[in-house]
């Protein structure tokens, strides 16, 4: 019961916000945000910055195991197709050669293992990235406009266990953030 009430004082509210002027400084404030225990927090800056990810504590995705399963599925998919053309559906012997002479399969089994890694890779990146996303809290931040062209952002939100609105914005004042403002839901 007293978690839900606590959680109530957040309806309305996405999570705190900070603006910040310099990658070095938006590392800064991600690393001292992690180590005081924000778990749930995000990082948005107009250029990939290095070490950004580590500071939040990302976690591996899965893409890589899913194309590799995809492009597996394409090389079975590519034999088992031509072995059922040449050899069940079709048999057409020329020259003597057996119905499933597989050198022969290479270039399109070849294909369709490239076809097929690539489609796993667009569907489960833009799966794990949870993209479309045609609106985001963030977006109601009349400053957030400035995070494609030359500022740098972090948002901690509402659902971590860590948050309380006045201590998380006095943190986000306290790790250098130079506009602070909470976001609306």
């Amino acid at each position: 019961m007293s978690e839900e009430i606590a959680r109530s004082e957040f309806e309305g509210i996405f999570g705190a916000m900070a603006e910040f002027e310099t990658p070095e400084e938006l590392v800064t404030a991600c690393e001292r945000a992690f180590e005081a225990g924000y778990r749930r927090m995000d990082a948005y800056a107009p250029m990939p910055v290095t070490g950004l990810a580590e500071a939040i504590g990302y976690k591996k995705n899965y893409v890589a195991n899913c194309v590799l399963v995809g492009g597996i599925c394409g090389v079975l998919f590519g034999i088992g197709l031509l072995e059922w053309i040449s050899a069940v559906a079709y048999p057409h012997n020329v020259g003597g050669r057996p119905l499933n002479s597989w050198p022969s399969f290479i270039p399109i089994t070849f294909e369709c293992m490239i076809l097929f890694s690539a489609l796993t890779a667009l569907v489960s990146m833009l799966a794990m990235n949870g993209l479309p996303t045609h609106y985001h809290p963030v977006f109601n931040v009349p400053e957030f406009e400035r995070a494609s062209t030359d500022r740098f952002f972090l948002c901690i939100e509402s659902t971590d266990v860590q948050f309380q609105t006045e201590e998380t914005l006095q943190f986000l004042r306290d790790v250098g953030g130079n506009e602070v403002t909470v976001v609306p839901a």
